[in-house]
Formats: structure tokens, C-alpha cells, sequence
């Protein structure tokens, strides 16, 4: 008769191979659970034993996963997923009753617009929180997996992992910015315009990183961009561009009052209508979770009612 590996098994011990299956390093898994290294050394061993099979082993940059232990974090990771979910979903969600940390990261352009808003909106409802607002990194995604960061925002990623879920925050458009007294003429940038300027453009992790939106856009058009300067902070790129005859092409969801020292231009496409959707991302595990919907509405009332403000004016 074979072995019956569950009736046995300490539950705990189940969670603690997943955490090692992804960090694939002793200290780092110790850290997540706030537990030493010798305990989780021994938890190890003691799931070796069960399991009969050495599951992680030793290498000089880490821990390397048998095909075993792939196999199985494969087949386990969903099912404690849903045992989390039928869990934390069993008592109504009060934001008054919320504590500790709350990491939320941030597309650049949103980071730097809207900061304030969205920590002034949820400590308001969730005094007893401790907020942090952190810019999207390479990173953000694994961190999201593995609960680090609650909710992301970004545009479409094509390379998001099968682990986390997207929900549409908005239709973002692009608009251009440049000093007050550009010489640029008009309240208008037209393709015709992009041969003769500098640009300057944002690199957000994971969705430019390698070459910007509106330089794939001129490409398309038929004009070679000339980038002058790139930066991780919108903050930068404000001041190079307040003084330079540079162009900024940002998305309309940049907050316009922040942004006294320059002068907005609507981009004229020739017919061409580029609209990027503006996604949150979490957890798949987070899908019934009322307080990841909770965050999640705050960014996009927040977002929203700015881009609609914008379009009355």
C-alpha cells in the first residue's frame, strides 16, 4: 500500500516549502517568516524525510529545486492559494480594524502625481496603517507573488507571470510637455514636429525599460526619435526639461497642477489612437480579497476623477 503523505504531514510545513520554492534561499525564506535559519533548516529535513526526496539542493547561489519539489510547489502553491482565500474571506472587511504595513507599488507617472492622495485617502479610512508607496521595480512582480507588495499598478506587461491577475484601472492617452517658452508654437505636437526635437522620456521597469512608448509610437510614424535624456524620475526629467527646449511625451494622467514650469501639448497621430490601458495587478490568490478591491478602488476613483476633471476643463 503506498504511503499516505497527507494524513501525517504537518499543514505548516507546507508553507514553508513554498517559500523556500521561492526564494531558493535559506536566510531569505527565515526572514519571511520571521523564524531563524536553524528552524527552518529543520523544517527541511523533516519535509526530506516525508517526502522522501532531497528537494532543494545546495548550490554556490542558493538552493536549486529538484524536479520533484517543481512538481509539487506546482501542484500545492493553487490549493493553499484557495485555503487563504476561503480563510481571510470569512469576516467582513472594516478598514477601521486594519494594522501593520501596506505596499503598494506605483508606475512612475502615478507615483509622482498622486502620492499624497492615495495615502491621504487610505490612512483616513485606516488610521492604524502604516502605508508605503513604492515606484514599480524589476522586482515588483516576484514581490507581488510572493505577498510583499499588495497591489501594483502599471500599463499591460506581456511578460507578467500566470500568478497574478489584472483588472483595467483606465484608458490612458499621452499628451507632451515642454517649457513655457518653448519655441515650439501652438498647443499642438505633430509628427512633423519629432524630426526637428530632443525628447526626454521616463523608463518605468518592466514596460519601457529598454526603449520608451512614445519612441516606439514615432518609429511607427516614420521618425527616428532623438532621447537625450532618460530617468526612473519623472522628477528629473521635469527639471531637464524646464530648462531645455527638450520634450516630455507623459501620459495625460500626470497631474497638471504639479507642473507649473511647463505647458502641455496635445499629440496629433494622423488618425492613430493610442490608448494603453492602465492596470492594477495582484495576486491571484487576492481575487476575492476585499481589502486588495478596497485599494484598488481607491487608485482608480482617484485616477479617474483627476483624467475626468481634465477633460471638463
Amino acid at each position: 500500500m503506498a504511503k499516505d503523505l497527507f494524513s501525517n504531514l504537518d499543514l505548516n510545513l507546507l508553507r514553508t516549502f513554498i517559500i523556500l520554492h521561492q526564494e531558493r534561499n535559506m536566510r531569505r525564506a527565515a526572514d519571511r517568516m520571521f523564524v531563524s535559519q536553524p528552524a527552518v533548516s529543520k523544517a527541511l529535513q523533516r519535509l526530506r524525510d516525508h517526502f522522501d526526496d532531497e528537494l532543494f539542493v545546495k548550490t554556490h547561489h542558493g538552493l536549486r529545486a529538484t524536479e520533484y519539489a517543481n512538481d509539487l510547489a506546482e501542484s500545492l502553491a493553487p490549493l493553499l492559494d484557495e485555503i487563504s482565500i476561503t480563510l481571510n474571506g470569512s469576516k467582513d472587511f472594516n478598514p477601521l480594524e486594519m494594522n501593520g504595513t501596506v505596499k503598494i507599488a506605483l508606475a512612475p507617472f502615478i507615483l509622482s502625481s498622486y502620492a499624497s492622495e492615495i495615502f491621504q485617502a487610505i490612512r483616513q479610512a485606516a488610521p492604524n496603517v502604516q502605508i508605503h508607496l513604492l515606484n514599480w521595480s524589476r522586482s515588483t512582480m516576484d514581490e507581488i507573488i510572493k505577498d510583499e507588495v499588495l497591489l501594483g499598478v502599471n500599463y499591460e506587461i506581456n511578460h507578467s507571470p500566470k500568478e497574478l491577475l489584472t483588472k483595467e484601472i483606465v484608458k490612458d492617452a499621452f499628451c507632451a510637455y515642454v517649457r513655457k517658452d518653448h519655441p515650439l508654437q501652438g498647443d499642438r505636437l505633430r509628427v512633423s514636429d519629432c524630426q526637428h526635437l530632443e525628447f526626454a522620456t521616463v523608463i518605468a521597469a518592466d514596460w519601457n525599460s529598454n526603449i520608451s512608448f512614445s519612441e516606439k509610437i514615432m518609429k511607427i510614424k516614420g521618425v527616428e526619435p532623438k532621447i537625450a535624456f532618460r530617468s526612473e524620475l519623472p522628477s528629473a526629467i521635469i527639471d531637464v526639461v524646464a530648462n531645455s527646449d527638450m520634450v516630455f511625451p507623459a501620459s495625460k494622467t500626470v497631474n497638471v497642477d504639479k507642473l507649473h514650469k511647463l505647458r502641455r501639448l496635445d499629440i496629433e497621430l494622423e488618425g492613430m489612437v493610442i490608448e494603453p490601458s492602465l492596470l492594477a495587478y495582484y495576486h491571484h490568490k487576492n481575487r476575492r480579497n476585499d481589502m486588495v478591491h478596497w485599494l484598488r478602488n481607491i487608485v482608480t476613483e482617484i485616477i479617474t476623477g483627476h483624467l475626468d476633471r481634465e477633460r471638463q476643463q
